[in-house]
């Protein structure tokens, strides 16, 4: 039990510093911000898996399920959005040929 509540005190200060943070990231750096976030949310996906490599009760089971639908919602999400920006800033060739 006290394993538990350490992890969740872990999570709680890391979800707090988390949003101070990322609330002072002016607007022109989110889409390398959202890059690393992607990264970050692959690494708790890992991190996940590795915790439902041993055996845990079902609290921890719960708890590992929604970190993975979540930062998995995270990463799928985060390339979508990444993959819009890049496709904005393509320089798109335009094919004129005069006939005439």
């Amino acid at each position: 039990m006290i394993d538990f509540l350490l992890l969740l005190c872990f999570f709680i200060i890391a979800f707090l510093v988390g949003y101070m943070l990322i609330s002072k990231v002016p607007s022109l750096l989110h889409t390398p911000l959202m890059s690393m976030t992607n990264a970050i949310s692959a690494i708790t996906i890992l991190g996940a898996f590795l915790i439902f490599a041993k055996k845990i009760n079902g609290i921890e089971s719960l708890l590992g399920t929604i970190a993975i639908i979540a930062a998995t919602f995270n990463v799928v999400g985060g390339f979508v959005i990444t993959n819009r920006m890049v496709k904005m800033f393509k320089s798109t060739k335009v094919n004129k040929s005069n006939n005439g």
